[in-house]
This record gives C-alpha cells, structure tokens and sequence, in this order.
C-alpha cells in the first residue's frame, strides 16, 4: 500500500470493522476492568516505507486498545471528574467525524455554524445565563476559562486605554487576579498563557480547604483604589465540590468596577436541578462563565464552552481576518472570533444531539439521579468507622479518606497515598488522591451517565478491601 487513494475501496469496510469492534466494546464496559491490565504493545518501531493498509493498522489498533485502553467513557470511572457520551453525544460524534466540518465562519460550514449557534444558545437556557450574552464551544473548561480571562484582560486593558491584543501588555501595570482558595490550575494556566502571569493570582482562604474570605477580598479590592481587578471564583471546587458565593462576589465586583469570570467546569450544572440551584445563585452577575462539555453534559471528549457579557469585548479578544477568509454579513456568527482556534472541529453536532434528544428535564433527571447517588456513597462511608468524611456533600464529589483506628495520625497520608495506587491497579473502580485541608484523600466524583447505585456501592467495598491488605489486623 502507498497513496491513499489506493485505499479508497476499504472505506466501507473499514467503517463496518469499527462499528463492530466499537458495539462490542461498549457492550462490555459496565463490567470491563476501568485500567485494564495489559500494554499497547505493538504498536511501536520504526515507520514502514509502504504501509501495511488501513485493515490491518485497524485491526492493530482494536487489538492495542483491547489490551490497553482505559474504560474511562464507563459508569465507574470517577476520576477527574469525567463524564461519558450519551448515546446521542456519541453517534453524533461519529458524524462528525465523516461529515468533517470546518466550523469555522458561515462561509466554511452554514450547517455547523448554525448548530453551534444553537447548542450555545440551549446552554445558556439550561444554565439560566442571559440569552443577549455570546458564547462559543470549546475544546473544554481550560480553553473555556482562556476564553472567559481572555475578555477580562481586553475590558482591563481598555480601562487603562490600552488595546492590549494590538499593542501587548508592554507598560501597563501588573493585572490583579483576586480569589479564594479554589482558583483551579486550569486558569492559573490561563493566566500564564495570557501574559497575565501565574502569580499574579492573590487567594484570600478562611481556610485550609481554601473557602473563600469575603471581608479580606473585600479589603483588597479597596486597597486597589478603583483600579480595575479581574476576581476569579469557583463554582464545583474538584476536591469536594465546593462553591464560592458567587452572589457576594458579584456585589464586590460591582461595587468596585471588577470583573468577574466563573470556572463552573462542572458545577455549573447546580443550575439544572431546583435542589441544587441556590448553590450558582448570582451566576448572571458574571462577567464570564467557563464549563465543560465532557463533564456532565456527557459529550466525548473534548467540548466546553465559554459565555461572556459583553459580545463586543469578548469578540475583540479574538477576531482575526485574512482576504482569503472572505466577510461575513451581518448577524452571521463567526466562532472562530470568539475562541482561540480557527481550525475548528464541529463539536455542535454532538452538543446538539445530546440537548435534543433529552431535553432539560433529561438532564434534570440524570444529575438529580447523581446527586442521590453521592449522598448514598457519603452515608456509606460515614458508616464505616474505618473510612472519615472530610466535607460536606453540595454536588456530586464525597471526599474521604480511610483512617483505621490502629494507625497513627502522622502514618495516615503514605497509607491513603498507597491506597490510592491501590485503588488504580486493582481497576474495579477508578479514583485518585488529592491534599484537602491538609490530608491525603480521595475524592470519587459521579457524572457519567451510565453510572448506577451497584457501580458506585463498589468504592468503599474496593477501599476497604484493599486498605484491610495493606494494614494486618495485628497492627
């Protein structure tokens, strides 16, 4: 085999092949190993002259996931906060990937410009955002929270008089970046891509587990003098679950002419359920909102969104032209000029298809049914007296840690960070550590749609189990 054009005659075949390995897999996944043991072997070594086709580099492929492939689109995968795909998510991805879109600008693709116009205009309805806001899908909350800090940088330069995407940052003073505890790292990473700086951020914690200090924010906002500051909250901290007062936050911003931009990677969804919905009270006061699309909305990787206020300065932010791209006329979105790429993959279809297929009260229905299931794992672990809860409960993260009575205080973080390892090779179910408040812990957060009370009774049976190996009965 050489030139593809060789190949052209296997490409029905190689879809069915792939269909078929693809129904199989996901047949299996409830039950599958999440890491399952083996390697991708074969798959390595130096690059053929001829290449082998298409069939046979499939048929690899299959076999190298087999062995390989973490089952992390199933219903016990509760690491990183990760969702799956919906059966309409997933099709509709497929599609797009044999449609290949540019989603670009309505010259380049009216059918995925205008999917994409709507997906973000259902979000902003499911999320309860103004409709007048502009909004734009992304490859998830980290491009999503560049997108969101992007704005807030060119409404900041212009306070200072300063087209900053024109002239740069060149002489203008440090931009101020004000949080509590919970600033994630993906926006810190967002500010060092921006110029804007990792260290700029200044977090004002009442605690360990980093709840944000009102009074002390407050304090630094005066000490600025009216200058313009970008204040930075969190609504779903990804150790517990935790929210700042997005409300109170809105008050400072406002009363001291701040921005404020809100990573709601996944607790952005508290707006979906009546039960949960006080938790984002205040989110239309923002400035910017960043979520993920491969959280709880359960659309393959990757997909997020970003809405900002003001469409003016959140498309200044963006907006490149060339001649060759050609004018859109007026009122034609053109996404590329709200988000940083403009090779755009058409990721409306998959949000399209899922909101379509299950509408709001769909999706009510599946976090109500996690939010049950997080209370269900949080009442099991507070009846083990080997396991301790370390916090409350808002959402769906139960952070825990196991704290047998016969092990010393000081032996409890290298315990929990071996369990934890444990925990990942075992496979049965999914979950790493973190640090709160100071302790190693695990933080299992439920968000996939396949998931169901036997999927989640599995992590304090697995915890258990597997600290009883680690720690004798006679220590």
């Amino acid at each position: 085999m050489s030139d593809p054009i060789l190949d052209r005659g296997a490409l029905e075949e190689c879809l069915r092949l792939v269909a078929g390995e693809a129904a199989r897999y996901l047949a299996g996944i409830d039950a599958a190993p999440v890491r399952p043991p083996g390697e991708a072997d074969g798959v390595g070594g130096p690059l053929s002259d001829d290449g082998v086709g298409s069939l046979e580099a499939l048929r690899a492929l299959i076999d190298a996931a087999e062995a390989a492939a973490t089952r992390s689109a199933g219903p016990r995968f509760f690491h990183f906060v990760m969702g799956g795909g919906t059966p309409a998510a997933l099709a509709a991805d497929w599609l797009t990937s044999a449609l290949d879109q540019i989603a670009f600008n309505w010259i380049s693709s009216p059918f995925a410009l205008r999917l994409e116009q709507v997906s973000v205009d259902w979000l902003k309805e499911l999320f309860g955002l103004p409709a007048e806001w502009s909004g734009v899908l992304t490859t998830g909350a980290t491009t999503a929270n560049f997108t969101g800090l992007a704005a807030a940088r060119r409404w900041w330069g212009l306070r200072h008089g300063v087209d900053v995407e024109e002239h740069g940052l060149s002489g203008l003073p440090p931009v101020p970046v004000l949080g509590g505890g919970y600033v994630h790292a993906s926006a810190v990473k967002a500010l060092a891509m921006l110029g804007i700086g990792r260290q700029q951020v200044q977090t004002f914690a009442a605690d360990a587990t980093g709840r944000l200090d009102a009074d002390a924010l407050g304090r630094a906002l005066r000490g600025l003098g009216g200058a313009p500051a970008i204040l930075a909250a969190t609504a779903g901290e990804v150790n517990a679950g935790g929210f700042d007062p997005l409300a109170i936050m809105a008050d400072l911003a406002e009363e001291h002419g701040a921005w404020l931009h809100v990573d709601g990677a996944f607790g952005l969804f508290a707006a979906v359920s009546p039960a949960t919905r006080e938790l984002v009270s205040g989110i239309e006061r923002a400035h910017s909102v960043a979520v993920d699309g491969h959280k709880w909305l359960n659309v393959p990787y990757d997909c997020g969104a970003a809405f900002v206020h003001d469409p003016d300065v959140h498309r200044g932010a963006f907006a490149a032209s060339a001649a060759y791209l050609g004018r859109e006329e007026s009122g034609r979105p053109v996404f590329s000029d709200l988000a940083p790429e403009m090779s755009r993959r058409a990721r409306g279809l998959a949000v399209w298809a899922t909101l379509r297929a299950y509408g709001r009260s769909g999706y009510r229905a599946m976090v109500e049914r996690h939010l049950g299931l997080a209370r269900r794992l949080a009442d099991q672990v507070d009846a083990e007296p080997d396991l301790e809860r370390l916090a409350d409960v808002p959402l769906n993260v139960v952070c825990f840690r196991y704290r047998p009575s016969r092990v010393a205080e000081e032996e409890l973080d290298e315990l929990n960070r071996r369990l934890g390892q444990a925990v990942l090779d075992d496979g049965r179910v999914f979950f790493g550590t973190t640090v709160y408040g100071g302790k190693v812990a695990f933080r299992p957060a439920i968000v996939n749609w396949r998931t169901r009370p036997e999927d989640v009774d599995l992590v304090v049976a697995t915890v258990l189990e597997l600290g009883a190996a680690l720690v004798p009965a006679g220590v």
